[in-house]
């Protein structure tokens, strides 16, 4: 095999990908990532080692979660950021290592460990790229043959849930909300997948610990997202063109759209939203820019269309970025940790100053207008604050029987036909069945005309994948409001499409919380493990999708 990956839902014949990975990943960027995340588990042993003797860097605990949110599914493709990913990380690690060797010494005598493992003192002859990748064939996933698929499966589940939880906490980080928790708890985790010491049980209970970490990552999103940009309101989403230079912002940092609205102000150039950036349109704090004008396109999978007829600057600030085609690549800048090999990449913002988006800026002044897709709007806006703000008339609907169930079908979009299977299960529900989404998931139905149960629409759009959190929250105060004593006896199925690691973590906080019954598709992850796969289903009764009638049947019946 010149790779190995199993971490997303269309990898190859659902067990992974050998030669080249469905996303577009090369063999080379997999060697690198897997030599990325090998190096991140050497700076988790210094790092877990190094708080208990008093010793710490934040900087560096942040930057473990920005290489793994480097190496999610379509995040990054560009073999020099990753070079150099890897070189700070050698640099940093070693770093930690002198500090921590320097007060074990001194309050022992002798270093901290007489013999660290290979992943905390592996350090490259030179950072050639072929240096590098000779190491990553040696330190991917299935690099010891022999070891237990079980636990090979769970550890690489931790993995993906982390990779998840990293990419929410950095998203919080950039709008200066922080934890004390969360980063040391992904070294921890890490730290943790080199431990041959740790049972298969050991693992199940660390995965649920990733949950019930999930869950607090998500709440501190939220609670940075909106005490930065206010809660999101009910809003109809332009998803027409205005005449003018344009800049499509794709992605998920609202951060990055701040500051780019910023900068094009009195500009003349319009800003559209395009993926998971269209819940930015709810947010109160960007709706006093006139110029910031509606969506554009749909999910992520579409881009080769969408940026082509676009037409104008295209700015990537996270995952999903595909293999991008020469037709409008020198209009394509990323930013942050996304990465493809010959687009400009803008440099991330110095202390105290914003991203410099003059580039994108100029580009759009010399590209043509964005050409008509569609025409109308789409409603958005559903988060937390909104659905609880009509709380008694949600709970006297449920209590009437004007509302008989939620269907919670969030999560990613993704290239399968069979994903056309969340389209008509959202066309066949019931009319007295609603849809609590987040996530691109959406643009499987989130422009069909379902109407509204007493003027609560039937379906109500949460936001991001990142916005997760507020599916929770309405759950637990429902349950809270309803008397109920175990969330799963709510009125509340559970339809989850999953593509990347985000949509992992978000998997593992429902089953912390203790939600039964997931439905999870188009398929079960490859890298669950039989056995693994029987632990999730004894205790969770987590389950595939079926066909579109049975599920109808059961969601319908309350099963």
């Amino acid at each position: 095999m010149s790779m190995f990956c199993f971490q997303c839902q269309e990898t190859a014949r659902n067990e992974g990908c050998t030669a080249r990975g469905v996303c577009g990943k090369p063999p080379e960027i997999a060697q690198l990532q897997d030599l990325m995340i090998w190096l991140l588990k050497g700076i988790s042993f210094w790092g877990t080692h190094g708080r208990d003797l008093g010793v710490s860097d934040p900087q560096t605990d942040l930057f473990v979660a920005q290489a793994l949110f480097a190496t999610i599914t379509n995040a990054n493709f560009d073999p020099d950021r990753f070079v150099s990913l890897i070189r700070e990380a050698v640099e940093r690690r070693d770093a930690l290592k002198a500090r921590a060797q320097a007060v074990c010494e001194a309050q022992h005598g002798a270093p901290c460990s007489a013999n660290p493992p290979e992943m905390a003192v592996w350090t490259p002859a030179d950072y050639d790229v072929v240096t590098l990748l000779e190491k990553g064939q040696h330190v991917g996933v299935m690099a010891d043959p022999n070891l237990h698929p079980d636990v090979r499966s769970l550890r690489e589940l931790l993995i993906y849930g982390i990779k998840g939880l990293a990419a929410y906490t950095d998203h919080a980080y950039m709008l200066n909300y922080t934890s004390d928790t969360l980063l040391p708890f992904v070294q921890e985790v890490l730290l943790a997948t080199t431990d041959d010491s740790l049972s298969v049980d050991d693992l199940v209970a660390l995965v649920l610990r990733a949950g019930e970490m999930g869950v607090e990552a998500m709440r501190l999103l939220d609670e940075a997202n909106t005490s930065t940009y206010g809660h999101p309101e009910p809003t109809q989403v332009n998803i027409g063109v205005r005449p003018g230079p344009a800049i499509l912002v794709s992605g998920h940092d609202l951060r990055d759209l701040e500051e780019l609205l910023e900068q094009t102000a009195g500009t003349d150039v319009n800003i559209y939203t395009h993926g998971e950036m269209l819940p930015a349109n709810a947010y109160p704090a960007f709706k006093k820019y006139d110029h910031f004008v509606g969506n554009y396109g749909g999910s992520w999978w579409h881009q080769n269309q969408e940026f082509e007829s676009f037409g104008g600057a295209i700015l990537l600030t996270t995952n999903c970025i595909i293999p991008v085609k020469d037709s409008y690549k020198d209009r394509l800048f990323t930013t942050g940790m996304a990465g493809w090999p010959g687009c400009v990449h803008i440099p991330d913002r110095e202390p105290g100053q914003q991203k410099d988006f003059s580039a994108v800026i100029a580009t759009a002044k010399a590209s043509a207008e964005p050409q008509a897709l569609e025409e109308g709007t789409i409603p958005i806006g559903f988060a937390r604050n909104t659905v609880m703000s009509v709380a008694d008339k949600v709970i006297e609907a449920v209590q009437s029987g004007a509302i008989k169930r939620f269907v919670v079908m969030a999560g990613c979009d993704g290239r399968h036909k069979t994903r056309a299977y969340y389209t008509e299960v959202a066309e066949g529900l019931p009319k007295d069945h609603v849809i609590l989404t987040a996530g691109c998931a959406k643009y499987r139905y989130n422009k069909l005309d379902l109407g509204d149960i007493g003027g609560i629409p039937r379906i109500l759009d949460a936001g991001q994948c990142n916005d997760s959190y507020s599916l929770a929250y309405v759950a637990l105060q429902l349950k809270a409001a309803l008397g109920l004593d175990d969330i799963n006896d709510l009125p509340i199925a559970y339809d989850i499409a999953w593509y990347e690691q985000k949509a992992v973590i978000v998997l593992l906080a429902l089953l912390a919380l203790g939600v039964k019954h997931i439905r999870l598709g188009p398929t079960l992850p490859a890298f669950l493990s039989p056995g693994v796969t029987d632990v999730l289903v004894k205790h969770f009764d987590l389950m595939p999708i079926g066909t579109v009638e049975e599920d109808l049947a059961a969601i319908v019946g309350g099963a």
